[in-house]
């Protein structure tokens, strides 16, 4: 399952959507035309542009997996998510239920599906992004899913993501407690980090990569510094990296994202196994010293608000316990 992810050219867009939330002319006060009997309606500002949705939306198709947790949260059960993408736990209710529909995946979208289940808002974007031409057609969709791209990174977008969904969803109060959530673990986790040097690293298609491209999204508010660059997309790609060459960089850390645990790939080791078995690896400063911090196995499928929380608390525990 390739889940490569494309990325945004309107930087600064989310910041600016914070800067904005609460004001008429931005975040879109409900507005209603008696004359027309229209029904009351917001504009979102989205990574594509102003989008009029229901000021109340009822039905809601939820595409973008960094949402799904907010989403529950809010204790709102979608008409329509894509039950592949699903986390393993805490979804069970969502995947059993035959009155989600099964929008299918973004590589195999099931717009049908989609259509049927009736909703009046479809949160998209992410891994579905390239689907909201399409997806608009059925209903109001919104792409205001986090980017790398985003003034201020990935995870102040989180923040933006989760503030924007509190206002669509009557759930402001409960927004802003998850934004302080993070908040305070990303705290904890900068106190606790250091500058010591780390491996990001993948394990996908049955071996230990350099997962750079994705997890750089994690140090990025730390003062943790990277021993390799992101070189290409080696998140679904064999990047020939050589377990010697991380040897021979000695880093005091390593962070393991396991996206074979995340996608199920058949046959493949856990990234503990793979880690605890490289022969390169046995003295470096990460094993010997036993610093390494192996992310939730469901990571590469959530990545939302809540999973960014509990992996900086995992974070600064690890270093504060070193």
């Amino acid at each position: 399952m390739n889940h490569l992810l494309p990325r945004r050219t309107a930087a600064g867009f989310t910041l600016g959507l914070v800067a904005c939330l609460g004001l008429a002319a931005c975040s879109g006060e409900a507005e209603a035309d008696p004359a027309a009997g229209a029904a009351a309606t917001r504009t979102v500002q989205t990574a594509d542009g102003p989008v009029e949705v229901p000021a109340e939306p009822l039905r809601v198709a939820a595409l973008d997996n960094t949402s799904f947790a907010t989403i529950k949260a809010f204790g709102i059960t979608p008409v329509a998510v894509p039950k592949d993408l699903l986390p393993a736990t805490g979804y069970e209710d969502w995947a059993s239920d035959e009155a989600v529909a099964d929008a299918g995946t973004h590589r195999e979208p099931v717009f049908e599906a989609v259509n049927e289940a009736e909703p009046d808002l479809i949160v998209g974007g992410y891994r579905f992004a390239e689907h909201t031409e399409e997806l608009s057609k059925i209903a109001p969709t919104i792409d205001i899913s986090p980017s790398v791209d985003a003034e201020g990174g990935y995870v102040e977008s989180l923040k933006a993501q989760t503030t924007q969904l509190g206002e669509i969803f009557g759930k402001q109060d409960e927004a802003a407690a998850l934004v302080a959530a993070l908040e305070e673990a990303e705290q904890r986790a900068d106190e606790a980090t250091g500058e010591e040097t780390v491996f990001l690293a993948v394990a996908s298609g049955g071996h230990v990569d350099n997962g750079s491209e994705r997890l750089e999204r994690i140090t990025e508010p730390l003062g943790l510094r990277n021993v390799l660059e992101a070189e290409g997309d080696s998140i679904h790609n064999d990047s020939g990296l050589a377990p010697e060459t991380i040897a021979q960089l000695d880093p005091d850390w390593m962070i393991v994202l396991d996206r074979d645990a995340a996608t199920g790939t058949a046959g493949a080791s856990p990234a503990q196994q793979l880690v605890s078995e490289q022969q390169a690896w046995q003295d470096t400063t990460f094993v010997t010293e036993g610093h390494v911090v192996y992310l939730p196995a469901d990571f590469y499928v959530t990545e939302g608000v809540q999973a960014y929380t509990a992996v900086f608390e995992q974070i600064a525990d690890a270093f504060s316990a070193a």
